[in-house]
């Protein structure tokens, strides 16, 4: 029994899992298969793996490598597919920007990370401007000229994207990570502190999340997908890699405009998309105009908010096929599902909703979900009653946050990732979540903090203590809802704390709503936000 626990690895059997090795093997097997599409302009695999074997090899020959923040600020291009494979193939780590960013967010971010180079679409270049002007020691900036930015933008920087290309060889060598829990992608997600923190994922997390989505959608080959969800969020949710190990094509698009949206996958047979509630609810509000369906039934996969009956009465009807995921940064995106069982089909729709609604169970990547009690660590009954908190546990886990040792240990204190949700376990085994232990505020699908928008109404000098929390919302599913309290003497509107908020926040950040009046406050001072969020949904009623 010992000989044959003491068989060493070797090269031939024992390589680093990545997502990286998808790319080879699309460019060999699909070669002349579209991978991209973007308007009137297409590549194929072939094409799409020459291009990033030279963005890898141009970056090399700047001298970034192993270890090296790429940052990008992009919509849903094909710079941003390559970027998730070339930026890695030269060792470096990629980091998505939030396009919805204001430039002292980007700024923050740059610096936090020390990004050495920046990929930026035309239109973004005004905040990036910005952003740098502010940095000791701001990274090189490349411009992104992509032929459908119609706007009227001048390029930013010295050095143009193709440009960068053409520096590289598609005959250089690459090779994989040294480790698989080498880092391959840096995201920054929103948390209980005003800063965000950087979650550091890794090759092998990225490889087998991308590998859970493809089993999770039971993907076939050549699956066409439409990118209506933003490849800043978690990296696409893992799915530029999941595309290209199916051999798939991506169709681009630089921002959900419905109609577009419509037309392109009628246009080119979309068979998968991601988003937010909200985006399907648009799509169907488009499609209900037109009294038009979809000629082919899409997968759809909806994640950001519980998807309410309506829209999925409306989805099936028009053509959707509706999967509900759920997940966080810290975890690649979803990381568990709530499986639709053959029997539900047959129940009305409003009790079908319910049902989907549930964060479920697991992803095959993740070991184990569980609701636990976070001071014993153990197991809550599944009674559909006791409440606990959702944590992870698994291979498709974060390294941890950049730069924040003590945040890192307490997410994964008692050896599982605490997510912060709070829960409860259905008698059949599926979680569902009923309030977030977090101030955390999802609109849109987009993770607002709700201390990052305190902190600025804070700065106001006629605000003495502001409280944020979210308010209900038809279209967005929830939006940020302000209680301020006023410095004595003070006087100040909502139209001006609104517009004191727009110059430092991100549009979707911006509380919709303020209430102003005393805070209720416990004995010890803190902010009793039970009572605001009631009053929130009380003012919703009104």
């Amino acid at each position: 029994m010992t000989d044959i626990l003491a068989m060493p690895f070797h090269d031939a059997h024992h390589r680093p899992l990545s997502p990286l090795t998808f790319l080879p093997r699309a460019a060999a097997i699909h070669s002349d298969r579209p991978s991209i599409v973007h308007g009137t302009l297409s590549w194929t695999w072939r094409e799409t793996h020459e291009r990033c074997l030279k963005l890898a090899s141009a970056l090399r020959g700047r001298g970034i490598g192993r270890g090296d923040i790429v940052a990008i600020l992009a919509p849903n291009i094909p710079a941003m597919v390559e970027a998730h494979f070339g930026v890695p193939m030269a060792g470096a780590i990629l980091n998505t920007l939030n396009t919805r960013l204001k430039a002292e967010e980007i700024a923050f971010q740059l610096a936090h990370s020390k990004a050495r180079l920046l990929l930026v679409d035309r239109e973004y270049g005004e905040t990036v401007a910005a952003a740098v002007a502010a940095m000791a020691s701001p990274p090189l900036i490349v411009c992104i000229d992509d032929p459908l930015y119609d706007g009227a933008a001048p390029p930013i920087g010295s050095l143009d994207y193709e440009t960068l290309l053409a520096e590289g060889s598609a005959d250089a060598p690459w090779s994989l990570p040294l480790d698989e829990r080498d880092p391959i992608a840096l995201n920054y997600t929103s948390g209980t502190t005003g800063d965000p923190k950087g979650v550091v994922t890794h090759h092998r997390g990225a490889h087998l999340n991308a590998l859970a989505q493809i089993v999770t959608w039971s993907m076939p080959l050549n699956p066409v997908y439409l990118w209506t969800l933003p490849m800043f969020h978690c990296n696409g949710w893992c799915f530029p890699w999941a595309i290209a190990a199916r051999g798939g094509t991506n169709i681009c698009l630089r921002r959900v405009d419905p109609p577009l949206v419509i037309d392109l996958i009628a246009a080119h047979g979309v068979s998968h998309m991601c988003g937010a509630p909200i985006v399907y609810t648009m799509l169907i509000e488009e499609m209900t105009k037109r009294d038009r369906a979809i000629p082919l039934q899409v997968q759809a996969m909806v994640a950001g908010a519980a998807p309410p009956s309506a829209m999925i009465a409306a989805g099936e009807r028009l053509g959707f096929d509706f999967t509900h995921v759920y997940g966080l940064t810290e975890v690649y995106g979803p990381a568990a599902v709530c499986v639709m069982q053959p029997e539900w089909m047959a129940r009305p729709v409003e009790e079908r909703a319910r049902l989907m609604a549930r964060q479920g169970m697991a992803m095959i990547a993740q070991e184990a979900m569980a609701v636990l009690d976070p001071e014993t660590m153990q197991p809550v009954p599944a009674d559909g009653r006791t409440i606990g908190e959702i944590m992870f546990r698994g291979n498709a886990m974060m390294n941890g946050y950049l730069r924040n040792p003590d945040a890192t240990a307490a997410a994964f204190a008692g050896g599982w990732f605490h997510t912060g949700d709070l829960a409860v376990l259905d008698p059949d085994g599926y979680a569902r979540i009923t309030d977030r232990s977090k101030d955390v505020i999802i609109s849109g699908g987009e993770n607002i903090s709700s201390l990052e928008v305190e902190d600025v109404l804070h700065r106001h000098p006629a605000v003495l203590h502001a409280a944020v929390v979210a308010k209900s919302h038809e279209r967005w599913g929830e939006v940020p809802c302000a209680f301020v309290e006023m410095r004595e003497g003070q006087q100040v509107a909502a139209d001006d704390l609104q517009i004191f908020c727009q110059a430092h926040l991100a549009g979707f950040k911006v509380p919709r709503s303020y209430i102003f009046g005393p805070l209720p406050k416990t004995s010890t001072g803190k902010v009793q936000k039970g009572i605001l969020r009631e009053a929130a949904r009380a003012s919703n009623r009104e």
